[in-house]
């Protein structure tokens, strides 16, 4: 594998030039046909979609992990490697006021679109933090749920990653997660390209290596509840069939720590 700082310092750079673009990352607007059809295929609905600041979607993702993680008002959410917001703004209603989500985030210009977006739309119960999702800025025990949508297979550690997960979990918290993996042995060339890595090929580990590294953590009942293939234009035609996006829900059980 190639050397952490530089796949790190890569997929931080490539991300910020993504954030700064002085043009909204849609064509028109958020509501755009594009934008919604590209929303809808990685499970967002259209309601959802339009109820958001209007440079928040940015067609990164591999799934809607609010879809699936059952939040209730109250609740404490934690997303990794939050982007612009999209999927902490999403859970904002769903915890209500009593409630509060926490995004980090490793790229400055994420972290600044999305507080200008939460300051904007007066989300009061959303804050973002800059941090390493291997090394996050949050208390222990102190988060009922964590999400995150297409950001684990970027880190190089994702033993680490999964290991913080688990430390900032209260006992009985949950994760669930949007994520890519492999079915079989990818190219060795792709392997070692940081164009893949930060098109979050290249660290996709293979599907059963990546459950038994969540059970590795620490986390019991570690579960696919749902998977498609993962289709994307101009992938890599060696690719075919190979990248699956999965959606894994994980419990911290009070008994393990």
């Amino acid at each position: 594998m190639k050397n952490e700082k530089e796949v790190k310092k890569f997929v931080q750079d490539r991300y910020g030039k993504i954030a700064s673009k002085k043009e909204p990352c849609c064509p028109t607007s958020c509501c755009s046909p594009e934008i919604i059809e590209q929303a809808k295929s990685m499970g967002y609905s259209e309601k959802e979609i339009c109820s958001l600041p209007p440079d928040v979607v940015m067609g990164l993702g591999c799934g809607n992990p609010t879809a699936l993680a059952e939040l209730k008002e109250g609740q404490t959410v934690l997303d990794l490697g939050c982007g612009t917001g999209l999927d902490a703004f999403l859970a904002s209603p769903k915890v209500g006021q009593r409630g509060k989500v926490i995004g980090v985030d490793m790229t400055p210009e994420m972290i600044d679109r999305a507080q200008e977006n939460a300051k904007q739309d007066n989300y009061q119960n959303v804050e973002f933090r800059l941090g390493e999702i291997e090394n996050l800025p949050v208390e222990d025990n102190s988060v009922d749920i964590i999400i995150s949508n297409c950001v684990i297979n970027l880190s190089p550690d994702k033993l680490a990653t999964f290991k913080e997960a688990f430390r900032v979990l209260k006992p009985q918290g949950r994760m669930l997660i949007s994520d890519l993996v492999t079915e079989g042995k990818l190219p060795e060339d792709i392997r070692q390209s940081f164009e893949a890595w930060a098109c979050c090929i290249a660290g996709a580990l293979e599907k059963k290596e990546y459950l038994d590294t969540i059970r590795k953590a620490g986390f019991r009942d570690v579960t696919i509840v749902a998977e498609h293939k993962y289709v994307e234009p101009g992938l890599d035609h060696r690719l075919a069939g190979k990248i699956t996006s999965v959606q894994v829900r994980a419990h911290k059980r009070q008994q393990n720590r």
